[in-house]
């Protein structure tokens, strides 16, 4: 399976809020963001419903990944980033401003695959996810996946992983889980953005995996839940921290997130993978905007902080239609309080 190319209407997102309902009397202001590709969907549908209300606000985004994001946050290249990976100690250590990580959503990454004449779920064990990317399952119909499966009929037929080459939050996720559930991934491989994976052949962003597993039977790979459910994709269930097989949806992301939010850090950089509420799916993260503290333009600054606060009051009502949960309130209280700082 070739690398995939990026889409061409990823190109870059350019989201003219100038063109919204009625007239305005506020200082038109032209705002530039990049990175993840995971909170794309949404943030897509956040600056539809703002553009109704404020049409003064214009917004370039580039789903470059988080990774870029990030890289173009701390160089200050771009008014805010994205990223569903925090940013690492040492780099926050190294840099003169700081940079705030605003939680604004959840979401999940899921074991994607086409299966031809399968059309039962596929339930998936932290064993066999850790096994499929360290090159130990080979199969489809491997023992293991027949002992989580026994009621599917697996093809005798080599699995086509997947995995992503551009620096990716996605990829943070999923191997966040899997140096979690695994001690051997955890050693060889470990986690980041960017990791070099053992098996398989990559793909750029989420739709480069997408486009991948729909033109290649019998593939597998990891996406954020919004584009497999969007393209209708076949995803599965994983196996959570106490035994229960969870599928992604509203539902199961928000009970990885409440198990950890009354003991979230000041600075919002947690980790919900592998979460021990039994309701939890467990490859769940929240994303971030990635907002300096001290912005010197003062109309940025403003469109800013207003953009945040609608996006998490009002904004949160869009998350479960588009397939994201929406942060549990007490944590969109504190990041409200936290991005009054911004100055």
């Amino acid at each position: 399976m070739p690398t995939t190319r990026r889409t061409t209407g990823l190109a870059l997102l350019l989201i003219v809020l100038g063109c919204g309902v009625g007239a305005s009397t506020a200082e038109d202001v032209e705002l530039t963001s990049a990175g993840s590709t995971f909170i794309y969907p949404m943030l897509s549908v956040w600056m539809r419903e703002y553009k109704k209300i404020h049409p003064e606000f214009h917004l370039a985004y580039d789903p470059m990944g988080s990774g870029k994001g990030i890289a173009r946050t701390l160089a200050g290249t771009v008014d805010f980033g994205a990223s569903d990976g925090p940013i690492s100690d040492a780099q926050l250590k190294s840099e003169p401003k700081r940079i705030l990580h605003v939680p604004v959503v959840l979401g999940a990454v899921v074991p994607a695959y086409s299966l031809p004449g399968v059309t039962e779920d596929v339930r998936f064990t932290p064993e066999i996810l850790a096994g499929i990317y360290l090159g130990k399952i080979k199969k489809w119909n491997d023992p293991a996946l027949a002992r989580a499966n026994p009621n599917v009929k697996l093809p005798n037929h080599e699995i086509g992983v997947l995995f992503r080459t551009d620096s990716s939050g996605t990829s943070y996720v999923w191997t966040d889980y899997l140096s979690k559930v695994s001690g051997d991934w955890k050693k060889q491989v470990s986690f980041g953005t960017n990791v070099s994976f053992p098996v398989g052949l990559g793909a750029r962003f989420n739709e480069g995996i997408v486009a991948e597993i729909k033109s290649h039977p019998y593939a597998f790979g990891y996406l954020q839940s919004t584009y497999a459910i969007e393209n209708r994709v076949q995803f599965g269930s994983v196996q959570n921290s106490v035994g229960n097989f969870t599928k992604a949806d509203s539902g199961t992301i928000t009970a990885a997130a409440a198990y950890t939010a009354t003991e979230m850090p000041r600075d919002f950089r947690v980790s919900i993978t592998n979460s021990k509420d039994e309701a939890a799916y467990p490859i769940s993260s929240f994303t971030w905007l990635l907002v300096p503290e001290k912005i010197d333009d003062a109309a940025k600054r403003r469109a800013i902080t207003q953009f945040l606060r609608w996006v998490l009051t009002d904004g949160q009502k869009f998350a479960m239609s588009n397939h994201y949960a929406p942060l549990p309130g007490d944590v969109a209280l504190r990041v409200l309080q936290e991005i009054s700082a911004i100055h």
